[in-house]
């Protein structure tokens, strides 16, 4: 096993009515806040009305910053550094889900740089500091309130790149599982499937390392296998959310890493689909994440995925490990496609294969992604065309 530094000081509030320390929290920081936030949901939840209320209350100077998209989009993260360093902003409100905070991330750090700000999501130029940021979570998905990095779009090149550093780790968030009750079914299920692939995405994996972490990442996944249904079927039920909610920002905080040390498969394949085609990434990982258990299944891996069929489904430990393996890929297909009732490939939402051979390229940066099994480019290409 590989020694390792476990360092998450992020202050989370966890459940209802705790809105009220926002103000003492933000003003630790400064006086100057800038609100970012997506399209506009947080109004109609009136979760807006109670943080302007809030930050009133405190009495700072409030600036916004709205619009960010599902995918943000490096355009958004250009225009919110511009008016941190206009408007010599102190600290960084995110209210939304990963899409916002990842944009807020790259906003807080873009305030210190001159350039565009892609640079730094590219790794061309460091990132050196950022400005303190804090988060209201409305949708478990990400786990981006409870880590360092973050993701970004770019148009203009067709990628969608990710990138961090320890000064972007925010410094508060509060997570109110009843800000979740508006979530659609179809976002509900996308977030479930994003959970399970950052767990999946460590999980998997032939390095010998704590038992106890293989057992917690286990009881995550058994968490969203058997809440998300329930949050889908009745929106407002505050246990479901709750479950789901931390088992989100748990399951992509550093802790189930331990001392396993390897590249994420999936998540690159997928940064390419919603690079091209601007999917919701969820959607993406639920595609793709079966196909790749396929390709990867064999002699070598076949007893990870008898532990995950017997730990995870209950699959009985008495049948033959293939036959155990091969039925944990069918009951996570079930659960994606049959319980959440999202589409099975990329043919049913409009993607063929026209652009493979680039994302394929692209996403082993026409090298290796050295993952679970290895995937040189002619491997990622034929996960691709499972999909179809």
């Amino acid at each position: 096993m590989n020694s390792f530094v476990y360092d998450i000081p992020v202050k989370v509030y966890f459940g209802p009515d705790q809105l009220g320390h926002l103000g003492e929290e933000l003003k630790k920081y400064g006086n100057r806040v800038l609100l970012t936030y997506g399209g506009g949901s947080i109004k109609k939840i009136g979760l807006y009305d109670k943080v302007v209320a809030e930050i009133k209350k405190a009495g700072l100077e409030l600036f916004e910053l709205s619009g960010i998209e599902p995918n943000p989009r490096i355009t958004s993260v250009n225009k919110g550094a511009e008016i941190c360093k206009k408007e010599n902003i102190d600290v960084l409100l995110a209210v939304g889900g990963g899409s916002t905070i990842d944009a807020t991330k790259f906003i807080g750090a873009g305030a210190f740089y001159e350039g565009d700000a892609w640079d730094l999501v590219t790794g061309k130029a460091p990132i050196t500091k950022c400005l303190p940021i804090v988060t209201i979570l409305t949708l478990a998905a990400t786990g981006s309130e409870m880590d360092a990095g973050g993701v970004i779009s770019n148009l203009d090149t067709n990628e969608k790149l990710g990138n961090g550093h320890p000064t972007m780790l925010p410094k508060v968030s509060f997570l109110d599982p009843t800000n979740t009750y508006s979530v659609s079914a179809y976002q509900t299920a996308c977030g479930a499937a994003d959970i399970m692939s950052h767990i999946i995405e460590v999980y998997f994996n032939m390095n010998k390392d704590l038992y106890m972490l293989d057992t917690v990442a286990e009881g995550l996944m058994k968490t969203v296998i058997k809440y998300t249904p329930i949050a889908i079927k009745e929106p407002d039920n505050y246990e479901a959310r709750a479950n789901l909610m931390w088992a989100s920002s748990w399951a992509i905080n550093g802790f189930i890493d331990g001392g396993k040390k390897q590249a994420w498969s999936c998540h690159p394949m997928e940064h390419e689909l919603s690079a091209f085609y601007d999917i919701t990434h969820g959607l993406g990982l639920a595609i793709l994440t079966p196909r790749w258990m396929e390709y990867t299944l064999d002699e070598t891996t076949v007893s990870k995925f008898y532990q995950f069929g017997c730990n995870v489904f209950d699959i009985d430990k008495s049948m033959e490990p293939m036959a155990v393996a091969k039925k944990s890929i069918e009951m996570l297909s079930d659960f994606f496609f049959k319980t959440l009732g999202l589409k099975s490939t990329l043919t049913e939402i409009g993607i063929d294969d026209s652009n493979f051979e680039i994302m394929a390229k692209k996403a082993c940066k026409g090298s290796i992604i050295q993952g679970f099994k290895p995937l040189k480019q002619e491997d990622i290409l034929n996960i691709y065309k499972m999909c179809l």
